[in-house]
């Protein structure tokens, strides 16, 4: 399971380390987005250092990825698809990845149960 992320917090603690914890919540994001799927796919530390190597270009498919991956669960699940793969492509191409992780977090800690 997933672990329910504080939003506000997680983009404080983006700014306030530089960037460092941004990079930390793509990994976790993305290994939990695979998991709650269950559409495995590449992990969390590979995509992230796939779209360094590649100067952001594989963060745009990326984006992609997880809005496809995020959509099809929610249908799964009865719940109307939103456009999410057009979405974080266009706010990963503006540079607003971390509005891209704030919707995928908001979608994660819909599946994740309070404790």
């Amino acid at each position: 399971m997933s672990q329910n992320r504080s939003i506000p917090v997680c983009i404080v603690l983006s700014i306030v380390t530089c960037g460092i914890y941004g990079l930390y919540w793509w990994v976790v994001a993305t290994n939990d987005v695979n998991r709650v799927t269950n559409r495995p796919g590449t992990s969390g530390g590979v995509s992230l250092v796939l779209s360094i190597i590649t100067c952001g270009i594989y963060g745009l498919y990326w984006a992609w990825t997880m809005g496809d991956k995020l959509d099809a669960a929610r249908a799964e699940n009865g719940v109307a698809p939103g456009s999410f793969p057009i979405i974080f492509l266009l706010l990963n191409l503006f540079g607003l990845s971390i509005i891209t992780l704030a919707l995928i977090q908001t979608e994660l800690n819909k599946y994740t149960p309070n404790f």
